[in-house]
């Protein structure tokens, strides 16, 4: 696909054709280390304040180590989660991004294992003719 080089307005835009700078791989562009990246669609609505919406193709590394404020994938006793990873007090918990949802806290015992952080996400936009 073509890659162009300049930004595009959210306004009136001139044809872009004579600014193509290079074509673009979308498979090298979001996934950094291959061997350790996988491709997972999100489901449900609470985390729509990141831009996930349910559907939305979550791009995720599981070779990174998860840090305060990161997006992972996580089981919780074998139940698989998409959240906002933060640690306060010396608590873990699992935050949404949707005010609807209340954060999920990590409690001693419980199965916790996180599974990659998300890199990158791709929402595709519903083109259908109305």
């Amino acid at each position: 696909m073509p890659l162009f080089a300049c930004k595009v307005s959210a306004g009136f835009p001139s044809p872009a054709s004579d600014y193509e700078e290079k074509k673009l791989n979308l498979h090298d562009y979001v996934v950094e280390n291959e061997t350790t990246t996988y491709f997972v669609k999100a489901q449900g609505d609470s985390m729509i304040g990141a831009g996930i919406f349910d559907g939305t193709l979550l791009i995720v590394d599981k070779s990174l180590e998860a840090s305060e404020g990161d997006i992972v994938v996580a089981f919780i006793n074998g139940e698989c989660f998409v959240k906002r990873l933060r640690y306060e007090k010396g608590k873990t918990f699992l935050c949404p991004e949707n005010k609807v949802y209340p954060a999920r806290e990590i409690k001693e015992g419980e199965s916790f294992h996180p599974f990659g952080v998300v890199t990158a996400i791709c929402t595709k936009f519903n083109t259908k003719k109305r």
